[in-house]
């Protein structure tokens, strides 16, 4: 996999426009938190009244992070840079791309009170630093042999229990390396979350549409979906994703406004560590279900079928997924069951290498198929043989029996009509696919920076 672009563009818009998830006021006299809209909206106090994120480690796979940026000091992990090598704790040079998702989930601020610069929604969460990026803001060159696979690998090794990956790639497979590492990391309970894409297009990019993740879009501070966001049936959620402001960039600018799905995954990163600190007994996907029973649309849509191509199932809306009895659910939630026997190895499945158990390809058939084919010759030879001494011994006492020539079958018998009845729909099959709304959103404003 060759990684392309990161999913946010960097304006200097000031935020405005009337609270739509929450209704909390303004805590802080400090600008830059006052621009973080998303926490006025999620009505963030009370939601860290309840859960932080303490205990849970996100891995941002991106640019290296910046751990000495005062709203991150002490939450930042070594990590490990897949580039250089080393660790991914010092951001490389002005790329910040990183620097700002890790501030996004896990910031704390600074000053007195932590009132001031930028908050993370799970503020006690710690970052695990993955670093695969060089080279300019705008670009993620390939990450030369080892490809996703190594740092989703080493995300779970050491102890992320969810992966932020807001980027996409430019191929349109997976490699195997890569397919087995995310079954890997489910296998492991790690929610994998990844944004959609900024190019406004239904093309599935990856890893966003990679069967097992969890991908999200981008709303603005009405709800509405961000005109850049990429959409098609596999999108799962939305989140903020418009004016947002994050950590980063140099000394003398340590903050930027930003728009894309990667701050969108951000949050919903955070989201999920949230909860993954309230709800430890659940699995990453009954995580994942918690976020999507709880999502909302905006009130003029109300009607539009879920999942709908551009809003999945909605957009996100923290402090309900905390608090709103919401049944557990799948264990796998809204994602494909992983084959029975999956492990470290997912390409052997079936647990054999690979390989059906109950066919050997290279040999034929295998000794337990032969074992139980020839079991089965012997039962029947024993019935034909008992009937057919029955029937002698039969005939000698009375003759050859009434009418022409018998049959096994007939209607309502095995094989005619009735014979099979189909399993019918499963009603708690919450997830089941339905048809896609109209497609049409509202577009928005214009005075936002063009994504990335």
């Amino acid at each position: 996999m060759s990684f392309t672009r990161t999913l946010r563009a960097v304006g200097g818009a000031v935020v405005a426009g009337a609270l739509l998830f929450g209704t909390a006021p303004v805590a802080s006299a400090d600008q830059i938190r006052n621009d973080q809209w998303p926490l006025q909206k999620f009505d963030a106090e009370a939601i860290w009244k309840i859960s932080t994120g303490k205990g849970i480690t996100v891995a941002v796979i991106d640019d290296p992070v910046d751990a000495s940026h005062p709203d991150l000091k002490g939450s930042v992990l070594p990590g490990k840079n897949f580039i250089t090598g080393g660790t991914a704790d010092h951001q490389n040079g002005d790329h910040d791309h990183g620097t700002s998702m890790a501030s996004l989930i896990a910031g704390h601020g600074h000053g007195p009170g932590g009132a001031e610069g930028v908050k993370g929604l799970a503020p006690d969460a710690k970052i695990l630093p993955i670093g695969t990026a060089s080279g300019s803001s705008d670009e993620i060159p390939k990450l030369g042999t080892a490809g996703l696979a190594a740092p989703i690998r080493y995300a779970v090794d050491h102890g992320a229990k969810i992966v932020n990956m807001s980027f996409v790639e430019g191929s349109s497979q997976l490699t195997a390396d890569e397919r087995q590492a995310i079954d890997y990391a489910r296998k492991h309970d790690v929610l994998l979350i990844a944004g959609s894409g900024n190019d406004g297009v239904d093309t599935p990019r990856l890893p966003a549409a990679a069967p097992g993740v969890l991908a999200v879009g981008a709303v603005n501070h009405n709800g509405y979906v961000w005109e850049n966001s990429n959409y098609g049936s596999h999108l799962k959620l939305t989140a903020p994703g418009v004016e947002i402001r994050g950590a980063g960039g140099t000394a003398e600018k340590p903050y930027h406004l930003a728009n894309g799905t990667s701050d969108a995954t951000a949050y919903v990163s955070a989201a999920a560590a949230l909860l993954r600190a309230k709800f430890p007994n659940l699995t990453a996907g009954q995580i994942a279900n918690r976020l999507i029973k709880t999502a909302g649309i905006p009130v003029d849509k109300q009607d539009m079928k879920l999942p709908d191509a551009h809003y999945g199932y909605g957009f996100i809306r923290p402090l309900s997924a905390l608090t709103k009895n919401v049944p557990a659910g799948s264990k796998d939630g809204p994602f494909p069951a992983l084959k029975s026997g999956a492990s470290s190895n997912p390409s052997s499945a079936a647990g054999n290498n690979g390989i059906d158990p109950k066919i050997n390809s290279d040999k034929g058939m295998s000794t337990g198929a032969i074992i139980g084919i020839a079991a089965g010759v012997v039962i029947v030879l024993v019935i034909v043989l008992v009937v057919v001494l029955v029937a002698k011994k039969k005939n000698r006492r009375n003759g050859p029996p009434p009418g022409g020539p018998g049959g096994f079958g007939g209607p309502g018998g095995p094989g005619g009509p009735g014979g099979f009845v189909p399993h019918p729909p499963n009603p708690n099959n919450s997830y089941q696919q339905q048809p896609g709304g109209p497609g049409a959103y509202p577009p928005a404003p214009p005075t936002q920076p063009p994504g990335r």
